[in-house]
């Protein structure tokens, strides 16, 4: 099994061709992001056989040369937006040292790190602009299928909206770590402090999986 199959069937399901139908529109007359070509970049980077851990985040960035259709992360070559930089701040508290300084998390992904948004497309400049069109139910299935093909793999559900899917994983064959989004206006409620990569390496080290290198 692969993500290209695992998407493949998504895309013929009726939900998938409403929306495909509404993004082709969207793309040919208003600035989308990520580019079409890098909305899957996630499953590219991160290989179905590969996966130990799901990060869930809410919307892709929504300002020009931001998003990269990997969750939270950016291209080494703009500035860290807030999250980016309170991931950063988490990840150095937590375990010492960052490998992503740059805030691109593509070493990440190809470790095994799928790092996806609920929903996978944004109109520039307004957040949560493609909600209910379709996308929740691509990750409610793609969530569903991961839990139910897979073993102990750990979950870091960020935010509110992320924290919601915990019901469609089977806790008693997977691991769920949640915390309050990385923004600014939630980091300091529990996401500073929360510990997730320390927590994961621990979960992956116990299963006999190599760690990460955060």
């Amino acid at each position: 099994m692969n993500w290209e199959d695992i998407i493949k069937q998504e895309k013929q399901k009726e939900y998938y061709l409403k929306m495909k139908t509404l993004l082709d529109d969207e793309y040919k007359n208003k600035k989308i992001y990520p580019s079409q070509d890098k909305i899957f970049k996630a499953f590219d980077l991160c290989k179905y056989e590969d996966l130990k851990v799901v990060i869930l985040g809410q919307d892709p960035y929504h300002q020009p040369s931001q998003a990269q259709g990997l969750a939270f992360s950016t291209p080494a070559s703009i500035k860290n937006p807030p999250s980016m930089v309170n991931i950063i701040k988490e990840v150095i508290s937590d375990i010492g040292d960052c490998d992503c300084l740059d805030g691109d998390l593509t070493p990440w992904a190809k470790q095994g790190v799928l790092l996806i948004n609920t929903i996978f497309t944004v109109e520039d400049s307004k957040p949560n602009s493609h909600k209910s069109i379709g996308w929740e139910t691509f990750t409610n299935n793609i969530l569903q299928f991961i839990s139910l093909n897979n073993e102990n793999i750990v979950f870091i559900l960020w935010g509110a909206g992320a924290i919601k899917k915990s019901k469609l994983i089977d806790a008693k064959k997977h691991h769920i770590l949640t915390s309050p989004h990385p923004s600014p206006l939630s980091s300091y409620r529990g996401f500073f402090g929360s510990k997730p990569f320390s927590k994961t390496n621990n979960i992956l080290k116990n299963i006999n999986k190599k760690e990460i290198i955060w």
